[in-house]
């Protein structure tokens, strides 16, 4: 369902109201920008955030859910799928400012990294010590670990070494009502009950 005028105006001022400055993108340049990625299709979102932390996509969702909008979360938009478009209009919150990596920590062979991060990006900075991180979509310049995460993505290398979620151990997730949860962690077995990771 389409999101009407008003909520659509009022949208914008809630979310400039709980974000910091800078965040919330409303010109008619962003939105069309941020209405489609790699494939055909394409709509009009009515606000885009651009957050650094996980707790401005949480506040950015609190509003969406307050004012019952729907919400579309978009990395590189490099996507052939669909899955960043906001068909409905709505909230598009982009990943790309949250770029970094937080840790690498090789005696586990682990990186904790934000989901904007380029997988070339990834790439480079483990290779650095030592490491290798095998996915690699064809778009790996410009494509994200969370969108890599979102549609799964592979690349050539999947057939030999399997595709994002064989390599990913945990997550922090922002709910549809704006909590925020852990899964996973930082080891293979560090988990009893549903593997929400996966």
């Amino acid at each position: 369902m389409a999101v009407d005028r008003e909520t659509a105006t009022g949208l914008a001022a809630e979310l400039k109201r709980a974000l910091p400055e800078g965040r919330v993108l409303d010109t008619p340049e962003d939105l069309a920008v941020f209405g489609y990625d790699g494939t055909w299709a394409g709509h009009r979102p009515e606000a885009v955030v651009a957050p650094l932390e996980a707790e401005e996509v949480a506040a950015a969702v609190r509003v969406a859910a307050r004012l019952g909008v729907p919400i579309v979360a978009r990395g590189g938009g490099t996507g052939l799928a669909g899955g960043s478009v906001p068909t409905e209009g709505g909230l598009v919150i982009s990943t790309t400012r949250m770029n970094r990596v937080l840790e690498i920590d090789a005696a586990n062979m682990v990186a904790v990294v934000q989901p904007g991060v380029v997988t070339a990006q990834l790439q480079a900075e483990v290779e650095k010590v030592g490491l290798f991180y095998p996915p690699d979509p064809q778009s790996l310049r410009q494509c994200t670990i969370g969108g890599n995460v979102a549609t799964g993505a592979g690349g050539p290398r999947c057939l030999k070494y399997g595709t994002t979620k064989d390599y990913v151990l945990g997550l922090q997730v922002v709910l549809a009502d704006g909590r925020t949860i852990r899964t996973g962690g930082k080891m293979i077995k560090i988990q009893s009950g549903y593997n929400l990771t996966q």
